[in-house]
């Protein structure tokens, strides 16, 4: 759980990163809109986290441009169902039918209706249930976070988390884990230098710096000549004369 919290942390640093949570489990659900409401309200800008909670639809990462047809039909229902100018064109059995068909597009594709571009990583609750799902983004070379019960095939799955994806106080750890480590990612300032101003390496190596810089501005390159020449005359002064035999 640690090393994927990390590698989502570092992933979420990235501007254009985008996170899929795909939990479709009875238990995992309000979870994870309880969780994802909380972290929502702890950041101050986008964490571009979509969520897939009722079904995953096939080729939702394979065939994205029939996919994409569904969210524009989504989002022209939403913001022309309740126009007047829609109203007067149609009649109140053809509105009824158009509202039944944004309620169940909402449903399906109401957490990923946003999404214009292929996630940067999937986090999969059961990834037995949602097989299809990490297929896919293994098909696409998505990286798949999982919790994965002994029910399911670790091979498939890039961060493997070995849990009881059926346990409450289990899942709510993890998503919890999870979600907050790609919050602060998403609040963390870009990657600094290696060594950060301010940093004791840094004052270290600015100290000597300066102790080169005046060493060499107080000595000329005259006095520096004389000086090797009388160490030289000591060494040759000092050298033992050889006995007499």
């Amino acid at each position: 759980m640690e090393e994927s919290g990390t590698f989502l942390f570092n992933l979420a640093k990235k501007p254009e990163s985008s996170l899929l949570v795909v939990g479709t489990k009875r238990q995992a659900v309000p979870i994870v809109e309880e969780v994802l409401k909380q972290v929502q309200n702890d950041t101050k800008q986008g964490l571009n986290i979509f969520t897939v909670t009722k079904r995953w639809m096939g080729g939702t990462l394979t065939n994205t441009q029939a996919i994409s047809k569904n969210y524009a039909r989504l989002n022209e229902l939403t913001t022309s169902i309740n126009s007047d100018e829609w109203k007067q064109k149609y009649t109140k059995k053809e509105l009824g039918l158009f509202e039944k068909d944004r309620q169940k597009k909402q449903i399906y594709y109401g957490g990923i209706a946003e999404m214009k571009h292929l996630p940067s990583a999937l986090f999969v609750i059961d990834t037995h249930t949602e097989d299809l799902a990490v297929k896919e983004a293994k098909r696409m070379g998505i990286p798949v976070v999982g919790i994965v019960d002994t029910n399911a095939n670790p091979d498939l799955v890039d961060y493997v988390i070995p849990a009881n994806d059926d346990a409450v106080g289990s899942l709510k750890l993890i998503i919890t884990y999870i979600l907050e480590a790609w919050r602060e990612g998403k609040n963390a300032k870009p990657d600094e230098p290696k060594v950060p101003e301010g940093s004791k390496e840094s004052e270290g190596t600015k100290d000597e710096g300066k102790e080169k810089t005046t060493q060499k501005s107080t000595t000329s390159p005259k006095e520096s000549t004389k000086e090797e020449k009388a160490v030289k005359k000591k060494k040759v002064a000092k050298k033992p004369t050889k006995k007499a035999a």
